[in-house]
């Protein structure tokens, strides 16, 4: 039975995407511009599955399979899936004409694979020359590290972060997940809209180069600032803050229930100690900077007694009402269940042929006119092969069923 392809709607429903690669930073660009209306065909093989499929839980009920995984299914929304086979000689074909008709590529294989199988940005763009094609790499295509593989926890540590997280007086600590691929994400949608504007402009495509490591030392400025105005190398310092006193997160009421308190004049102090009205929140040396950094440790045992006898959304309401900089440490259910979050439908439901309706993340910025959103769940491999390759490439039957029975559609 042929599946039919969504309709497509949004500021980008003009745009044909071709995507290949997996995990996060590039198949993430694919989603963004898929909420926005852009056909995204996303290029699979069974020979070599997305690791977000394979070996990334969590799975839906806990039971691993390539068409259960979480983290694939809240990356691939909107997109469609033709499995082909870049080994053989058919299958690259088919990505050929797939790419003819594009306006972008997305990719983020290891640098020089995409040239290896003859679908690297200079021979195509000798096809098609409006191309735009994005690669993010881990560190760029060119440089002495180029071609070094690696995830997120490596990325996080070149750029600086690992470093500067944790207290003095113990180890760096990863920061968790793919951190830098979703850095990359962002700047890598931007680089595929003013590439296009480009295009519209001139009418000459182009190759972008974005290294993922590079994006995630942008977020290092203000460290780097202190080093490149006077040499200064910044290092872990907890949760304290070079600025703010007090600064941290402090125990509530209940297991795992915690709220941030930074306080960033002596003017704030003083509304957090006449909120507080405690005898130690009222000792003179405490009314300024100095002498509530002298004695910062003692300060947040005080804040955390203060705090431990209290529920966290209390703790919050009150600073908050006070003109104390304060906020809830939310968890993942905290998180599903925030109100601001739900009105501005950050999270919206989707119906998947194997998983069943779960959450997807939305577009995390609304056009006004035109919103993104997420119209189906993730594919499953291969769903749309016949609906892409017979009813857009324009294969007959006869020529879809012989590929069918070769290696072509694996």
């Amino acid at each position: 039975m042929t599946v039919s392809l969504p309709e497509r709607h949004g500021p980008l429903a003009e745009i044909h995407v071709v995507e290949f690669g997996g995990y996060g930073a590039g198949p993430a660009v694919g989603k963004s511009l898929a909420e926005h209306g852009a056909e995204v065909i996303r290029i699979e093989s069974m020979l070599r599955l997305d690791g977000f499929r394979t070996n990334y839980p969590p799975y839906t009920d806990n039971i691993p399979g390539i068409e259960r995984a979480a983290m694939f299914a809240i990356t691939n929304d909107n997109k469609l899936s033709v499995s082909l086979n870049l080994k053989s000689e058919k299958g690259r074909e088919l990505a050929i004409r797939l790419i003819e008709r594009a306006e972008v590529v997305v990719e983020n294989f290891t640098p020089g694979a995409m040239d290896r199988l003859g679908l690297g940005h200079e021979a195509m763009i000798k096809r098609n020359q409006k191309l735009v094609t994005l690669s993010t790499c881990n560190q760029g295509r060119t440089g002495p590290q180029a071609n070094r593989a690696g995830f997120g926890s490596h990325l996080t540590s070149l750029s600086g972060f690992t470093e500067l997280t944790g207290w003095p007086d113990r180890q760096p600590a990863l920061l968790w997940g793919p951190y830098i691929d979703y850095i990359a994400v962002a700047y890598g949608a931007v680089a595929v809209l003013a590439a296009l504007e480009q295009v519209r402009r001139t009418g000459t495509g182009c190759h972008i180069d974005l290294s993922q490591y590079e994006t995630g030392v942008q977020f290092m400025a203000p460290a780097l600032v202190r080093y490149f105005a006077n040499g200064e190398v910044t290092h872990r310092q907890g949760n304290r803050d070079p600025n703010a006193v007090p600064h941290g997160v402090f125990p509530c009421l209940g297991e795992q229930r915690w709220c941030s308190i930074s306080i960033h004049d002596d003017a704030e102090w003083s509304r957090f100690a006449t909120e507080v009205g405690e005898p130690w929140a009222k000792e003179p040396e405490l009314a300024l900077v100095p002498g509530r950094r002298s004695q910062e440790d003692r300060l947040e045992e005080l804040i955390s007694g203060w705090t431990a006898n209290q529920t966290r959304e209390s703790v919050v309401e009150r600073l908050r009402k006070a003109g104390v900089h304060s906020a809830p440490v939310n968890d993942m259910g905290d998180l599903y269940a925030d109100p601001q979050l739900t009105y501005r439908n950050a999270f919206q439901r989707v119906d998947h042929p194997i998983m069943g309706e779960h959450a997807v993340p939305g577009p995390p910025y609304i056009l006004s006119e035109s919103p993104g959103k997420v119209t189906h769940g993730a594919p499953t491999v291969g769903q749309h092969n016949e609906a892409v390759l017979c009813g857009i490439l324009g294969l007959s039957r006869a020529e879809f069923e012989e590929i069918q029975l070769s290696d072509v559609l694996k």
